[in-house]
């Protein structure tokens, strides 16, 4: 390889592990500069607190992504774990029962869906695209079917410390999102199976000639993604101290964009835990700024839109190959 192209390369390789940092830290002077209540403690507990129901599922479409896959069913995933969760809080039980089951049962509800997905992709060879776009309409449809299209009201004042208590003055939901990240880091680069991961991502064929089980890791990509997103809704839920069939809206492509802008390649096979966790702050900062500027919502979705269509262009430049 000529030195040019090779300096070229490795030039495109650093913007590729640093280019996100230090977008992250040049938004976030900007929004220091340009409001006077961006950059307090509060405000940045604040952020991780809005942030942190994304980033979650972001974690779990990390995943996903890295295998060259995609699921458009987490929203949707969102409002049916979370109005299923709320139905099963109401029961006449103690809250030390029934709040214990209505986690387990939301999040086995979202680890189901993904196992659905799992078996349509491996066992029928759909295109994930297809599967998952599917049962984000049948989940949102339950949705709306389980709770008759009205919001599930009347919970048990505890719950809600799942979603806005604080341990320490940082947010639960805050706590919840670091653990799940160090736990995914930890899974991607120091075991078996994220090494697995990346090499399904990178090249299916070779990884199934290699002896790996490919559809095996197919499947459990999936019912993590799956599972984190019903995770997400618990949360949501108790947040909002209500079950809202709603819920959710638009949240895939909040996720995607994180994992996306955080170097993840839609192509598979290059990302990492760290770049989604960095994605997803900077979405969160560039809407909590926005926000504290009375910039109108309107025009945050086609800043969030050009922000999207930059990292897909920048990941395009960063993986161009030169002869």
């Amino acid at each position: 390889m000529p030195a040019e192209a090779r300096k070229g390369v490795q030039f495109r390789a650093l913007v590729g592990e640093l280019g996100i940092s230090i977008a992250l830290v040049i938004e976030i002077a900007l929004f220091a500069i340009l409001s006077p209540y961006f950059f307090t403690a509060e405000n940045i507990l604040n952020v991780t607190l809005q942030t942190s129901i994304t980033a979650i599922i972001a974690a779990g479409m990390t995943f996903v992504i890295l295998t060259g896959g995609i699921d458009l069913s987490v929203g949707a995933l969102v409002a049916m774990s979370g109005v299923i969760a709320t139905t099963i809080l109401k029961l006449d039980y103690s809250f030390g029962v029934v709040f214990p089951l209505a986690l387990l049962v939301g999040v086995i509800v979202g680890m189901f869906s993904g196992s659905v997905a799992g078996m349509f992709i491996t066992k029928f060879h759909i295109t994930p695209f297809i599967v998952t776009l599917a049962l984000m309409t049948v989940w949102r449809g339950a949705a709306y079917m389980f709770t008759d299209g009205r919001p599930v009201w009347g919970l048990p004042d505890a719950f809600s410390f799942l979603g806005s208590g604080r341990v320490f003055s940082v947010p639960v939901p805050t706590i919840i999102m670091v653990a799940v990240f160090i736990l995914a880091y930890i899974v991607l680069t120091k075991t078996r199976f994220g090494r697995y991961v990346y090499a399904v991502g990178g090249n299916s064929e070779a990884a199934r000639l290699a002896g790996i089980e490919t559809n095996k890791i197919l499947f459990i990509v999936y019912m993590i993604s799956g599972g984190l997103a019903a995770l997400s809704g618990v949360l949501l839920a108790s947040r909002m101290n209500s079950g809202q069939p709603n819920a959710g809206l638009m949240y895939e492509l909040d996720v995607i964009a994180a994992v996306v802008v955080g170097g993840g390649s839609l192509y598979g096979g290059k990302g990492s835990i760290v770049g989604t966790f960095i994605g997803a702050m900077l979405i969160g900062v560039l809407r909590n700024g926005l926000n504290l500027l009375n910039i109108n919502s309107y025009i945050q979705m086609v800043v969030l839109g050009c922000v999207i269509l930059l990292a897909v262009m920048l990941d395009q430049w960063r993986t161009r190959k030169f002869s």
